[in-house]
């Protein structure tokens, strides 16, 4: 089970020069529920509906959902192993109520620093990368970005 973050998301729906590899799209995928507010709040603050929106619910659609359980929450006013945004704790929080309940789940994340932090904590890494993913520059440092807007932090 992959666990995918909203950079992942936004990369397949708006990134031109970065998307994940297809095998990813069928693999068994889980999310917290922000993904969506956060696919939403993105598509429309860049007047996209119209032209996406049928994509991002399809996508949304593949992906099951876990709400924020009030074990997640209060994970995510622990300390992490090193500073992250707030909606990435709760992501991280998230993971690591599923790791509890021992599922054996993995994280796919373009964003650097969710990655360190994922690193640290012993979650293990969904390399986005393959031979079917699409080629990158050393540009393509937006779609890690695109969800630094859309956490308003």
């Amino acid at each position: 089970m992959i666990y995918v973050d909203t950079s992942v998301l936004l990369a397949q729906l708006l990134a031109e020069d970065l998307r994940p590899p297809p095998r990813l799209w069928e693999e068994r995928l889980i999310a917290s529920r922000l993904v969506e507010y956060e696919v939403w709040t993105r598509i429309h603050s860049r007047n996209l509906a119209e032209s996406h929106g049928e994509a991002a619910r399809e996508l949304i659609a593949r992906i099951a959902m876990v709400e924020l359980s009030p074990v997640a929450l209060q994970r995510a006013l622990e300390p992490f192993p090193e500073p992250v945004r707030t909606l990435d704790a709760l992501h991280l929080a998230s993971l690591d109520y599923l790791r509890s309940q021992r599922l054996g789940v993995s994280l796919a994340t373009y964003d650097q620093r969710m990655s360190r932090v994922a690193a640290a904590m012993s979650i293990r890494l969904d390399p986005l990368t393959s031979d079917l993913a699409t080629s990158v520059t050393s540009s393509s440092a937006e779609p890690a970005a695109e969800p630094e807007e859309t956490r308003g932090e």
